[in-house]
């Protein structure tokens, strides 16, 4: 489980094409001693799992961990579009006793949204960046205003709706501290609705009810 605060931006060092899907080296800026094999990293949004590190790397090329992602994971998000120099909003899975700053993320992607439109203002703050986004029409109904989403992995809140667009606004922190500043008209990002909405949705009245 995560909660969409990212805590190093990482970069794609290599990318290793197999029959069952990629697998990647990230660059990070963690202490990658401290990863175990085995832990579930949020990359960009998808839950990913540590399967090498530098450490165990006797030719001390770098600090970086490696994931791999199966062949749907590689169609369904924006992992297919990875390449060496890309950067990855990274998050580490949530502790026992660690704060609670955004809201629940499983790392689990429900479809690709697209950036519309980006609309930027600065001042003697720094940027503040404004994005309207077009999201699936299955999946328009999750998003609520002042709800929650995940995008690219990152905590946001959704500041308003029409059909199946909303817009989010980031502030300087944010814009600086992830990937988010790369985001143009076009560009396609992970999303993941809010885990309740879904469960809600499960637990709504049909007619055969």
């Amino acid at each position: 489980m995560f909660t969409g605060i990212i805590t190093d931006v990482g970069r794609i060092a290599a990318v290793e094409e197999a029959s069952w899907g990629r697998r990647f080296r990230i660059a990070t800026n963690y202490d990658v001693g401290d990863l175990a094999i085995g832990a579930s990293i949020a990359c960009s949004g998808p839950c990913l799992t540590v399967v090498a590190r530098s450490e165990d790397d006797a030719a001390g090329t770098g600090n970086w961990f490696d994931v791999e992602a199966t062949t749907e994971t590689v169609s369904l998000t924006t992992v297919s579009d990875w390449s060496v120099g890309t950067p990855v909003n990274l998050e580490r899975a949530l502790r026992a006793g660690d704060e609670m700053g955004g809201h629940v993320v499983s790392g689990h992607v429900d479809g690709l949204a697209k950036i519309i439109a980006r609309d930027d203002t600065k001042d003697e703050v720094g940027e503040t960046a404004k994005f309207t986004i077009e999201v699936p029409d299955s999946l328009s109904r999750y998003i609520a205003r002042k709800g929650s989403v995940a995008l690219d992995g990152v905590s946001l809140t959704v500041n308003s709706v029409g059909g199946n667009r909303f817009t989010v606004m980031i502030i300087p922190h944010t814009l600086s501290a992830t990937a988010l500043s790369q985001w143009q008209a076009g560009t396609k990002i992970n999303l993941e609705i809010d885990v309740f909405a879904r469960y809600l949705d499960r637990l709504r009245p049909t007619e055969q009810d």
